[in-house]
């Protein structure tokens, strides 16, 4: 479960550096040709750079939310939880280890 999701994150982020190059090199291209100012094409850069980053945070916080939603559901111990377990169940064995000392 957790490769399947850590594969679909790694391709997400391949596919934004995929995305980056070919809009630079779009970009580039309409430069090239004359259509859109080198400056033009520098601030469409910016733009798009700053709204896949808005995106992919969106994205992210989106995934956590819905990847601890299904870990709640799926009623597995947190690590405080597990911790405070482990606590009580120390103190638990010497509470009975005291109690077979005193008999």
């Amino acid at each position: 479960m957790l490769d399947i999701l850590k594969k679909t994150i790694l391709a997400g982020v391949g596919a934004t550096v995929t995305s980056k190059e070919k809009i630079e090199s779009v970009l580039n291209d309409l430069v090239e040709k004359g259509k859109i100012s080198a400056e033009e094409a520098k601030e469409a850069s910016q733009k798009i750079v700053e709204e896949g980053k808005k995106e992919y945070e969106e994205a992210k916080q989106t995934l956590s939310k819905s990847f601890s939603e299904m870990l709640a559901k799926a009623k597995l111990a947190s690590q405080k939880q597990l911790e405070d377990l482990e606590k009580r169940v120390q103190q638990l064995e010497d509470a009975t280890s005291e109690q077979s000392e005193k008999d």
